[in-house]
């Protein structure tokens, strides 16, 4: 596994991480045991970056991560854990972002995680609204200044937020969603983010698994699973969900794409690959269910590099054929 610097921080990660979300909720059920597992498996293999939140499981995530980082881990202060705020906690949007819910919510963090300090905590796609206050910024240099974070940065929908972030100028890292179905940051964001050293942390890398390459319209969900309940934004924002793109308009695209894909890569190497050859990209935190999938996405760190007549091919590509698909803040 590569490490990058992550941004400004003084700290470096192995460039591909895990996302966590799924050990919380929302994308079927995952036990205990399994959770551990992927986290086990994930760490073994080099991964050193750990993102999650508050809303993920109403703290369930986080607490079964503070559980392997005090029982099942051997070195903790080797890993980077990121956390989020603001999305869903107690007592919910538009009091989740004042001072005391801010604070309020940090210290729930901390002590789910069993640690002294968070590494990075994200505002976790607020309103556009409340983050253009910039009142959010000024709380979290609080507890910056307290010792209870050690950076922050903000977890965005749209490039207006992410530019808006970096002119502030206070931000440590962004986290974007940017894949081979999603290209917009490479053109808008990523030689600014490299010129503010801001970290970048790339999140549905596979679209919520249609870069995998093995669904079809016979594919289903469980209940639970935002792939079924926010298809179209029922729930949240629908760009988080196939990256905004109509479910069965993905899986078209995905049969147009798969002759692009190199001889010998599957398709989410691929697709994982193409994000680590962009350099401004600090982190790349694909999900797992499962030990299993934990190894098939470290895979991609071992390839190389794809050709610079195949990037234009993609580019390309996005621009004809998937771009005016796109639903959602982008």
């Amino acid at each position: 596994m590569q490490t990058r610097p992550f941004g400004n921080t003084g700290r470096a990660v192995g460039e591909i991480g895990l996302g966590t979300w799924q050990l919380g909720a929302n994308w079927g059920d995952v036990s205990e045991e399994d959770a551990i597992e992927t986290l086990r498996t994930a760490v073994e293999g080099g991964v050193t970056f750990l993102d999650t939140a508050d809303v993920y499981g109403a703290g369930r995530s986080e607490t079964i991560i503070g559980e392997f980082l005090s029982d099942h881990c051997d070195d903790p202060d080797d890993l980077f854990v990121a956390t989020k705020l603001g999305r869903g906690s107690e007592p919910g949007w538009p009091l989740n972002f004042t001072r005391a819910a801010v604070r309020e919510h940090t210290e729930e963090s901390l002590e789910r995680l069993g640690i002294d300090a968070l590494d990075l905590t994200q505002l976790h796609c607020v309103p556009t609204e409340e983050l253009k206050k910039g009142e959010l910024f000024g709380w979290l240099d609080e507890l910056k200044d307290e010792g209870k974070i050690k950076a922050y940065g903000a977890s965005v929908e749209s490039m207006e937020e992410a530019l808006f972030c970096l002119e502030d100028g206070r931000v440590n890292s962004l986290q974007i969603i940017f894949n081979v179905l999603r290209q917009k940051p490479a053109t808008v964001l990523f030689e600014k983010a490299k010129a503010a050293n801001v970290g970048l942390i790339v999140r549905l890398p596979l679209n919520s698994g249609l870069l995998g390459g093995k669904m079809s319209k016979y594919t289903t969900f469980a209940a639970d699973d935002h792939r079924n309940f926010n298809r179209d934004g029922q729930a949240f924002n629908v760009g988080e969900t196939f990256g905004g793109l109509p479910f069965e308009t993905g899986l078209e695209i995905i049969e147009e794409l798969r002759p692009l894909v190199p001889e010998g890569y599957t398709m989410a190497e691929f697709a994982l690959r193409w994000i680590l050859d962009h350099d401004a990209v600090s982190v790349v935190i694909p999900g797992a269910r499962n030990p299993a999938q934990v190894k098939s996405n470290l895979a991609a760190a071992a390839l190389d590099p794809l050709s610079p007549e195949l990037h234009e091919k993609l580019a390309e590509f996005y621009r004809a054929q998937v771009a005016e698909h796109i639903r959602g803040p982008y």
